[in-house]
């Protein structure tokens, strides 16, 4: 009797990792995004040109995104995180070490290094740029990038205000804003240089007021 070969088997194909797919195709419309608010600026910027620059199809973006505005400020968020990963904390996190100052401090030379940081510094400008003329855009800019930054502020210098080391009945936006105020005008006016020195004496001079003591 002739043997019997046994049926051929075709090994089975893997299907594409639609997860992994969809998450590289985020980073590419990210980048693009952040390069072409540089190149370009705000108003030049379309859905179109990111989806070219990405290399994606424009129905790609707007399946994830309503708008470009709403692009920038997840690409804006995700530099955040990427940043405050390689620094080794966790994105949002405010330290309490029981010091204010030197928690403040930390905090602001972190923001230093980030501000002056070649992939946040020229997205980051020209959308801040944009917002001062674009109203609704600068509300959103605020609302989804800078509040939970402020908010965190906040905590600290409420937790601070409760151990005594910050007089109470203060208002304590008003606090935040003679920490974060002058660094912001600094960076986006060019009014001077920014540095770890220079966030170290604004808090001094906050925290200690500028009356001889």
């Amino acid at each position: 009797m002739p043997d019997r070969k046994s049926p051929r088997t075709t090994p089975a194909k893997t299907a594409p990792d639609a997860t992994r797919r969809s998450e590289k195709s985020r980073r590419a419309i990210y980048d693009a995004a952040l390069a072409l608010v540089v190149e370009a600026g705000y108003p030049r910027t379309t859905i179109e040109g990111i989806a070219a620059r990405a290399g994606v199809g424009k129905q790609t973006i707007y399946r994830w995104w309503s708008s470009k505005a709403d692009v920038l400020m997840e690409a804006f968020l995700d530099l955040g995180e990427q940043a405050a990963r390689e620094a080794g904390s966790a994105p949002y996190a405010f330290p309490d070490t029981g010091d204010v100052a030197a928690d403040l401090k930390t905090v602001l030379r972190a923001t230093v290094d980030e501000l002056q940081d070649p992939r946040f510094e020229a997205p980051s400008r020209a959308l801040a740029a944009e917002g001062v003329v674009d109203e609704q855009l600068g509300r959103a800019f605020v609302v989804k990038l800078l509040q939970p930054s402020l908010d965190l502020y906040m905590d600290r210098l409420r937790a601070a205000q409760d151990a005594g080391q910050i007089r109470a009945g203060l208002d304590l936006r008003i606090a935040l804003e003679l920490f974060v105020s002058p660094l912001a005008q600094r960076w986006l006016q060019h009014t001077g240089p920014i540095s770890h020195e220079y966030t170290d004496t604004l808090v001094d001079y906050a925290l200690h007021g500028l009356a001889p003591r």
